[in-house]
């Protein structure tokens, strides 16, 4: 999980407007660093099935998020996938 001060930076560099806190690429770009962390975990607990699930589930709603952002805007989606570095 996150602490806030995390969370915090990853909202500030990439929010699209002054108060935003939930944009379809906020949410991608905190998924991405949960994703990442807990990858990184099970690395180490490779038989932590229950962890395994969570992931699973955070790589769906991404990739749910990254949808949504494809029909809407091709433009956004195209610069938080070279932001955060993921692949097509």
């Amino acid at each position: 999980m996150l602490n806030t001060k995390q969370k915090t930076k990853i909202i500030e560099k990439h929010k699209t407007h002054e108060k935003d806190t939930g944009s379809s690429e906020v949410q991608i770009a905190i998924l991405t660093e949960e994703i990442k962390r807990l990858v990184k975990h099970l690395k180490t607990h490779k038989k932590d099935n229950h962890s395994r699930r969570g992931l699973l589930k955070m790589v769906s709603k991404r990739k749910r998020l990254l949808d949504f952002l494809k029909r809407e805007s091709s433009r956004r989606y195209n610069s938080i996938i070279k932001k955060l570095g993921l692949k097509k």
